[in-house]
C-alpha cells in the first residue's frame, strides 16, 4: 500500500513539475506587451514628415491614424490597428483608407514586434522596435526590400 501511496502522490505533482520546467518564455504575447508602440510619434527624412499616433489598448485592440506630409501637401494616410483575437495578435493596416492587409505577430521580445504576412506583395513583414533613446522605429519589409521609419515622441 505505502507503494501505491507513493505512486499517486508522483503522479499528481507531475503536471505542476511539468508547468514548472517550461521555459519563461514560453508564455502566450498579449497585447498589454505592445504597450512600447503607445503614443504619438514622428519621424523626417528629407522633405517628408511621417507620423503615427497609438492609443493604448482597451477592449482588444490598440488604433492608430499616420500620416505623411511633403512641404505643405499630405501625400499618404493610414489607418491601423493591433487586434487581439483567439489565434494571435493581429496589426491590420488601412492605407490611404484601402481595404485591410493584416499581418500576424510572429515574434515579440525586448521592445521588439514582428508582424508577418508572406502572401502580401509589399511589405511582407511589418517590425516595430523601441530604441534606447526613447524612440521607435518602423521598418516594412519583404523581396529583399526594407524601409525604416524611424520616430521619436511628439514633444507637447
Amino acid at each position: 500500500m505505502p507503494r501505491l501511496a507513493t505512486l499517486v502522490l508522483v503522479l499528481a505533482a507531475l503536471p505542476t513539475a511539468v508547468a514548472a520546467s517550461r521555459p519563461a518564455d514560453d508564455k502566450k504575447p498579449a497585447l498589454a506587451d505592445l504597450a512600447f508602440i503607445a503614443g504619438a510619434w514622428e519621424g523626417k527624412a528629407g522633405r517628408a514628415t511621417f507620423e503615427e499616433h497609438w492609443i493604448p489598448a482597451s477592449g482588444g485592440a490598440m488604433l492608430a491614424v499616420s500620416r505623411t506630409v511633403a512641404g505643405e501637401k499630405m501625400v499618404a494616410f493610414e489607418f491601423l490597428r493591433i487586434v487581439e483575437r483567439a489565434d494571435g495578435i493581429f496589426y491590420v493596416a488601412q492605407p490611404n483608407g484601402k481595404a485591410p492587409t493584416e499581418f500576424k505577430l510572429t515574434s515579440l521580445a525586448d521592445g521588439k514586434a514582428v508582424f508577418e504576412n508572406p502572401a502580401h506583395d509589399f511589405p511582407k513583414a511589418i517590425t516595430y522596435e523601441k530604441q534606447k533613446d526613447g524612440g521607435l522605429v518602423a521598418t516594412i519589409s519583404g523581396d529583399g526590400k526594407s524601409q525604416a521609419f524611424p520616430f521619436q515622441p511628439v514633444k507637447k
